[in-house]
């Protein structure tokens, strides 16, 4: 059975599920500026790279500039714009989709023995719900509601998740 901390954490995220498919433009608003600073933060971190590496090397320091000058751009176009980040996350969902189908298909034909055309066929039909969820996830309020369903699914798993027991680290031998 699980642990307190598990509990305490499956209780926030079934919460926040819920708040977020109750409120779903609130929660996807509030989700694109903290994407938006987190992107933003990411391209200053690149500008410090550029500008740290530039004496070792040019091309690297370059290619950070120019990674750092998308991201703050990028950060600066999500930061509360709710349509881009639902094309953002629905982009990313429906290419995880377009490469599990492919994938599948290609362990179905590949693969020898029933474990691998069963996987083949779940990546078939993963990647087919991967590709429909992507289409709905345009839609900002539909983008709420797999985000909030995804949270409570996960909250309710954490109670069945069992602690786990630090590994033991075996004694070294003290060498004369």
């Amino acid at each position: 059975m699980a642990d307190d901390y598990n509990v305490f954490l499956g209780i926030v995220a079934i919460i926040l599920g819920i708040l977020i498919i109750a409120f779903p433009l609130i929660s996807i608003f509030t989700l694109s500026v903290l994407v938006g600073i987190g992107i933003l933060f990411l391209g200053i971190w690149f500008f410090v790279q550029a500008s740290r590496l530039w004496t070792i090397s040019k091309a690297v320091s370059i290619a950070y500039l120019i990674l750092g000058i998308i991201a703050i751009v990028a950060g600066i176009g999500t930061m509360g714009n709710v349509y881009a980040l639902s094309f953002l996350a629905s982009f990313i969902i429906y290419l995880t989709g377009f490469f599990l189908l492919i994938s599948g298909i290609l362990t179905l034909f590949t693969g020898v023995g029933s474990t691998a055309k069963g996987i083949g066929g779940l990546g078939v039909v993963l990647g087919i719900l991967f590709l429909i969820i992507g289409v709905y996830a345009l839609n900002p309020i539909y983008l709420a509601f797999i985000i909030g369903i995804w949270l409570i699914f996960d909250g309710i798993s954490l109670f069945f998740v069992s602690p786990t027991e630090p590994e033991s680290v075996p004694e070294q031998e003290e060498s004369t």
